[in-house]
């Protein structure tokens, strides 16, 4: 079972993930309020991560797309399009309690 380390302005916490799990998902399920704006569709940015530590090397086509209409690429990845396989520590760099939304959004599907 994977671990992962999610990094917050109010600290950092590590939890054991199942094999598999969309990070997006991941995240939210351990209690950090990451956006997810279009419900993890590759639509938006706003579930974008920075990597500290064990990014995959390989990115689907759904989020290559975003990634470069948005002039992003290189610059962080999206975590509702990734599938924890392996240790990470993540950055989530848009969470709703610093936004003025009231939700984070739709709920992704727990697959991609």
């Amino acid at each position: 079972m994977p671990s992962l380390t999610i990094i917050t302005p109010d600290g950092q916490k590590t939890v054991n993930v199942a094999e598999n799990k969309r990070l997006v998902l991941a995240i939210e399920d351990s209690g950090v309020d990451i956006s997810h704006r279009c419900g993890g569709n590759a639509k938006c940015t706003t579930c974008r991560v920075e990597f500290i530590e064990g990014e995959p090397s390989e990115m689907n086509e759904r989020e290559k797309e975003k990634l470069l209409s948005s002039d992003a690429l290189g610059k962080y990845r999206l975590s509702c399009q990734i599938l924890v396989d392996r240790d990470m520590t993540v950055k989530p760099l848009k969470l709703v309690h610093e936004q003025s939304w009231d939700d984070p959004g739709p709920r992704p599907s727990d697959t991609l």
